[in-house]
């Protein structure tokens, strides 16, 4: 299944895409695309459902991040070898963990708004690992049942916050619009292989990223089982996987987003979204 949330910020209603490619309104099944309804029992409920019969919804409403709560977005750096290498970074030996604030979640084609004194900032097209089931110490052989699907993840990156003013990274990633997720969740049944998949990032129509799921230095069943060590998680948290090369930070010269540029990004079978930059104040 393809499942999706429409309507105005904080008023989204969950959906779903039906065959005949209309947005189909979930509300009567589960209250939004969040907790219990991202659980097996959740999407048993909703593939249980005749999407046939349930109210079409206006397909020129606003998209919103696909998953309706997140309580830890968790994500993974330098997890592609030629990323680290555009960057000068070394081979981590371990995933390198970092947050994202829950703060910075945006519907995929919403505007993104460069933070005040912004000059550095970049995108990265990654793929989002949605969790389905409370995850704690699970072993790499039993963690992708704990995966209720996967999506696209904009983890825009203000690269002087993140590197130049010390600490950790998580200053440069959580600016308010700092992670278009989505449009869909696509369940993971309808992901055969998550560690095959093309990705790519387009700035101004020109593709900056153009890399593979298959270059990860960590895979993903390793990635699930290695964050459970530290932290329990839950329904609705998202892993994202890290970038491949093409970075603004990585090119000689380095030319960062400016307002009225557009981003571009997409993944195999996840779909594509798209923002337009704003300065700050304008969004």
């Amino acid at each position: 299944m393809k499942l999706l949330r429409v309507g105005p910020k904080g008023a989204e209603k969950p959906a779903v895409l039906h065959t005949d490619g209309t947005y189909r309104d979930l509300s009567m099944i589960v209250p939004d695309l969040k907790g219990e309804a991202l659980t097996p029992t959740g999407m048993q409920k909703i593939r249980a459902a005749d999407a046939s019969k349930l109210p079409v919804l206006d397909k020129s409403l606003r998209i919103g991040p696909c998953v309706g709560f997140t309580g830890k977005f968790i994500c993974v750096g330098l997890n592609y070898a030629d990323h680290a290498a555009e960057t000068g970074a070394q081979i981590p030996k371990e995933p390198i963990l970092f947050m994202k604030a829950t703060s910075s979640l945006n519907g995929p084609h919403d505007d993104v708004m460069l933070p005040k004194g912004s000059q550095k900032s970049d995108w990265e097209v990654e793929l989002g690992i949605v969790i389905g089931s409370v995850a704690r110490y699970v072993s790499v052989h039993d963690s992708l049942k704990h995966v209720a699907g996967y999506c696209i993840v904009n983890d825009v990156s203000e690269r002087e916050f993140q590197i130049e003013r010390g600490g950790q990274w998580t200053k440069g990633k959580s600016a308010d619009t700092f992670c278009p997720m989505g449009p869909w969740l696509v369940t993971a049944d309808e992901v055969k292989d998550p560690g095959k998949l093309d990705l790519f990032c387009e700035v101004n129509g020109k593709k900056m990223q153009d890399g593979t799921t298959a270059n990860f230095i960590f895979r993903i069943p390793f990635l699930i089982s290695y964050v459970s060590q530290f932290m329990t998680l839950l329904p609705g948290d998202v892993i994202s996987t890290g970038t491949p090369a093409g970075v603004a930070m990585g090119m000689n010269p380095q030319v960062y987003l400016k307002p009225g540029d557009v981003v571009e990004l997409g993944i195999d079978g996840l779909g594509t979204s798209r923002q337009n930059l704003k300065a700050y104040g304008n969004g």
